[in-house]
């Protein structure tokens, strides 16, 4: 008996419940996903980065930042660590093309940097110089996102320059570290970095005596806001 055709059936088959469990079933689950507005602050959430943080999440994946350093509190995740309030849902990265999860932490995840960490300063003096705001840290400088201006007599201070500690500037004597727009749109992207709205799916711890924000689905008017 020819089993050839049984065996096309069989491949057919494998082939097609892969495609659909891969393809067509997270589609029917998130393809539909569309941001929503939270009734306490009336916010939308997600929303779309605005522009220099878009640039920044370009500076972000060139230098291959995801290998060292997550953005995703999985389920479970002690969120006591500081990491993010709440466990990261696929409504967070509505608005990331591409979707930078990292598969590691060599470095603190990034989830809610933006909400845990709200000074440029000390965002641009780590990435110049990572142990001078983390001892002992692993974290490479990435010394090539500044200039190093000098400071002729009578020369105006850069305003974006770093302030740095009185050891620091005592050694760069006569000399200010700029950051470049790179750093400055890196920055940008970093404080944009926030997974702090409560969501259906992944809700706010509750606090004594208050009551948990209540969500509801946007009219198809309701703009993202930048």
């Amino acid at each position: 008996m020819n089993q050839a055709p049984l065996l096309m059936l069989g491949i057919f088959a494998a082939l097609s419940t892969s495609w659909f469990g891969l393809v067509v079933w997270p589609q029917i689950q998130l393809g539909a996903l569309k941001p929503v507005e939270i009734e306490e602050t009336g916010e939308i959430y997600p929303s779309a980065r605005p522009g220099l943080a878009q640039q920044g999440a370009e500076v972000y994946r060139a230098n291959n930042c995801a290998a060292c350093h997550s953005q995703q509190v999985r389920p479970g995740a002690d969120i006591n660590r500081g990491w993010g309030p709440r466990r990261t849902v696929a409504q967070d990265y509505l608005f990331d093309a591409p979707v930078m999860l990292g598969s590691s932490r060599i470095g603190p995840d990034l989830a809610n940097i933006g909400a845990r960490q709200l000074d440029d300063n000390w965002h641009l003096i780590h990435l110049y110089k990572p142990r001078l705001i983390v001892e002992k840290s692993s974290m490479p400088s990435y010394r090539f996102l500044f200039t190093k201006r000098a400071l002729d007599a009578g020369a105006k201070p850069s305003p974006n320059a770093l302030k740095l500690s009185p050891e620091e500037t005592k050694r760069l004597e006569g000399y200010e570290m700029v950051p470049k727009p790179d750093a400055l749109a890196l920055v940008a992207y970093l404080r944009s970095l926030r997974a702090d709205a409560p969501l259906f799916e992944a809700p706010l711890p509750a606090k004594p005596g208050l009551k948990p924000a209540k969500l509801s689905a946007p009219s198809t008017n309701s703009p993202a806001k930048k």
